[in-house]
């Protein structure tokens, strides 16, 4: 199994609507990827490792599938309309990380 995470990292005068997130654009995500997205979670960031520090990633986004390649089909397929929806939730530019889940 893989997972792909989509880290939107927090900072002075960066913005993101969680409602806007969970409702529409995780929504979207679900639906055009079917069967092949296994599930998703959204984390939204509260703190960070040490006591009074600020959470280092606004939100953090995992998306779990089966295989690379079915990640990779649904990328294809629907990459430009979720990349193009990012400026209705969010000014930061997303990082992507892709990671084979080991244990």
């Amino acid at each position: 199994m893989i997972r792909v995470s989509v880290l939107y990292p927090g900072g002075e005068g960066k913005t993101f609507n969680h409602d806007y997130y969970v409702q529409k654009h995780m929504a979207l995500v679900k639906t055009r990827l079917g069967p092949a997205l296994v599930r998703c979670e959204v984390d939204k960031g509260l703190a960070g490792g040490t006591p009074g520090a600020p959470a280092p990633f606004a939100t953090i986004g995992h998306l779990y599938f089966n295989s690379l390649g079915d990640f990779q089909s649904g990328m294809q397929a629907h990459g430009k309309e979720f990349f193009a929806d990012i400026p209705n939730f969010t000014n930061i530019q997303p990082q992507v990380q892709i990671s084979e889940i080991i244990a």
